[in-house]
């Protein structure tokens, strides 16, 4: 195999620069995904260390090693930071810091005492390693586009084998010291494929955001902005008004005097109460249960499976709860409390029946004093 190593050099620096342009237009449009920024950064660190190598015109002093060799780990370490901030959004730069600096301190040591060989042995090796770590963070997020990830994590794992071959050749050969860049078939299969590698993997990349930008998307306009729980529109996509329901329950709850609440303790205490009573509907429910804000201070819960009896537990269990957390609503000690209607699903019932059903029982509970849990009549069968 005849392979200009300069050429693929700079070719491989020319489509990480447009990966890099890629990214960094991904970020403008969407700044809360930091992984691009780190990417992108970090791709352009490879680009500047491509680029010197490709036009050293087959120079190979210690100029050429360090700097170059440096930067290229530099790039690396950005690239397995950003990886981990795809998978968690939580994951800080430490980590891959301290990887990236050992890398670099453990191949400059050797090409500063001359030994240029060994020098770009631990590059590559450190390069293999860093590759196969980036190629972990997609595996183990494979349950998120489950192909895609693992795609990614393969494209990964044979540039990290490519970079190990360069390791293993200089190895077997044992040139400890090099007087030109390395030029062998391990050399040349390790261009081509870090040159596949970086455009089949910032392709993929960039599909794997969008896809997740446009879910964000999505969920946040399903989604109440303050306590987290679902909207109206949501709630109606998932149950649509007349589909039959005939195996849940359906409970609508009300805070009670939530009005009072905003009007003497300010509207900054009103927004507190909702988000406890929505953290403690969650703490109460099932995950297969589906809670919903409805609007202002009323929310509708969706419980699959629950009968009558079964149903009317968990409200009362919910108003005792949110009764015992004893949330002062004015000044004379008055307690938040919360009315509750349950309704559940008769033969052939739609659902927007059971829900007005549910939220009638509601209202006769409020009538009736308050911090109660009122059922709506069975569902007669015609």
């Amino acid at each position: 195999m005849v392979v200009d190593q300069a050429s693929l050099l700079i070719a491989i620096a020319f489509s990480s620069a447009s990966l890099m342009l890629a990214l960094l237009i991904g970020w403008l449009s969407d700044r809360q995904e930091t992984y691009l920024v780190q990417g992108a950064c970090g791709i352009g660190l490879v680009v500047v260390a491509l680029l010197v190598m490709g036009l050293r015109h087959g120079a190979y002093d210690l100029l050429y090693q360090v700097i170059p060799f440096s930067v290229l780990l530099g790039g690396f370490t950005l690239i397995f930071s950003a990886s981990r901030l795809f998978r968690r959004r939580d994951s800080g730069i430490g980590l891959p810091l301290a990887i990236g600096v050992a890398c670099v301190v453990l191949t400059d040591v050797p090409l500063l005492m001359g030994y240029s060989g060994v020098g770009t042995l631990v590059l590559n090796a450190t390069s293999a390693l860093i590759m196969s770590l980036c190629a972990r963070e997609f595996a183990l997020g494979r349950q998120e586009s489950r192909l895609a990830m693992l795609v990614n994590a393969g494209l990964y794992g044979l540039t990290a084998v490519s970079f190990a071959a360069c390791a293993a050749v200089l190895l077997v050969d044992q040139r400890w010291v090099l007087t030109a860049p390395p030029d062998n078939w391990a050399e040349d299969i390790n261009s081509i494929m870090s040159l596949v590698g970086l455009t089949g993997i910032g392709a993929i990349t960039l599909t794997l955001h969008h896809a997740r930008s446009a879910l964000r998307h999505r969920e946040e306009a399903n989604t109440d902005p303050l306590t987290g729980a679902l909207n109206r529109r949501a709630l109606f996509e998932r149950y649509p008004e007349g589909q039959s329901v005939s195996s849940l329950a359906v409970l609508m709850f009300d805070l009670d005097h939530f009005k009072q609440i905003n009007d003497r303790l300010g509207h900054a205490k009103g927004d507190e109460v909702l988000q406890r009573f929505t953290d403690l509907l969650r703490q109460q429910l099932r995950p297969e249960d589906m809670i919903a804000r409805l609007g202002g201070e009323e929310f509708g819960v969706i419980l699959p499976g629950l009968d009558r009896d079964e149903a009317r537990a968990v409200a009362e269990r919910i108003r005792t709860a949110f009764a015992d957390l004893a949330i002062t609503i004015n000044n004379a000690g008055g307690v938040a409390t919360v009315s509750a209607g349950l309704a559940t699903g008769g033969p052939g019932e739609s659902f927007s029946s059971v829900l007005s059903r549910a939220d009638a029982a509601l209202y006769k509970a409020k009538r009736r004093g308050r911090n109660k849990v009122h059922l709506a009549p069975l569902k007669r069968v015609a």
